[in-house]
């Protein structure tokens, strides 16, 4: 359903990740040891971040981070030894993610969050996966390419996002007078600008190219040319918990050096996935292959500045 929980139980029909042995099962602790109490784990996900997760026309969730996360999964029930796992659902908003994850409601989070050093003294983040970067979506006829092309205008921006942040303080250094309207998700985001309210509507390039190829006046909407942020994404969960953090950059590692993260890439970015069809056509960015080369979750920009082509070449082969 789309409020509530949904569960799933049973083998996960997705990739495989290697394995990574730990201790017995028994002897493990933290999230891994609720895990392995409750036989569940509790998935936290989005209802309009498309590709990262979403909830399709069947009322069911998917997409590239949520599919990571049940990779997660598949192998947690593997390690832990357990006949079955049930897989919880909680949807969450870009205001509620961090705090359930805190509070021990979710225990992993499977959208598209960026890692900040703000936010990591709060919860940890995974390796990250995708690396984004904060652009607006607009009405063609309204001119908008940049920053400067929103003086005296409203925009949209999600609540509880670094983009709200980020263009608050831009807004108050260059004196701009943009009138910015929180959205309590994209969704609402999304309607906000189709309907007039706002000139243009803020969030990750990728997901407003998706929501820009899924709307019903796709052809009146274009994306700003600026950039005026480089967001790393990565999964949320509890700080202060050794062993699963262990668990999760391990096997995420092995995701990354395998080659099957190109798989899932693919996927979701360059394949008729999405709902109706869509195919984003989004090749991956220099960006985001020099964070699968590092496998790192570090939340300085400069550390995923783009790779040599050589190195390019050798991910792009697996």
């Amino acid at each position: 359903m789309k409020h509530g929980k949904r569960m799933v139980a049973g083998l996960l029909a997705t990739m495989v990740m290697g394995v990574v042995q730990a201790a017995p099962a028994e002897e493990v602790g933290g999230t891994l040891r609720k895990i392995k109490e409750k036989g569940a784990i509790v998935l936290g996900v989005r209802d309009a971040a498309k590709p990262f997760s979403y909830l399709n026309d069947k009322q069911e969730y998917e997409g590239y981070a949520l599919d990571i996360c049940l990779a997660l999964a598949r192998n947690v029930q593997r390690q832990l030894g357990l006949p079955q796992l049930k897989i919880t659902m909680v949807p969450v908003t870009s205001s509620t993610r961090l705090p359930l994850i805190q509070n021990g409601t979710i225990d992993l989070e499977c959208g598209n969050t960026t890692n900040t050093a703000e936010r990591q003294n709060i919860v940890e983040f995974s390796p990250t996966y995708y690396v984004s970067g904060s652009r607006f979506l607009s009405r063609k006829s309204s001119g908008i390419q940049g920053l400067a092309d929103l003086r005296g205008k409203r925009l949209a921006i999600n609540s509880g996002t670094t983009h709200i942040k980020l263009l608050a303080a831009l807004n108050d250094e260059q004196k701009l007078g943009i009138d910015i309207l929180p959205s309590r998700d994209t969704a609402e985001g999304m309607l906000l600008l189709e309907t007039g309210r706002v000139a243009a509507f803020m969030n990750d390039d990728i997901v407003l190219a998706s929501l820009a190829g899924g709307s019903k006046i796709r052809n009146e909407l274009v994306l700003s040319s600026e950039a005026l942020s480089v967001e790393p994404f990565g999964l949320i969960y509890r700080k202060n918990d050794p062993e699963f953090k262990k668990f999760v950059e391990s096997n995420i590692g092995n995701l990354f050096r395998s080659g099957d993260i190109n798989k899932l890439y693919m996927k979701w970015f360059q394949s008729p996935t999405l709902p109706g069809g869509q195919n984003l056509n989004w090749p991956m960015s220099a960006e985001t292959q020099a964070a699968i080369s590092k496998v790192t979750n570090s939340p300085d920009p400069a550390d995923y500045a783009p790779i040599p082509k050589t190195q390019q070449a050798v991910i792009k082969r697996k």
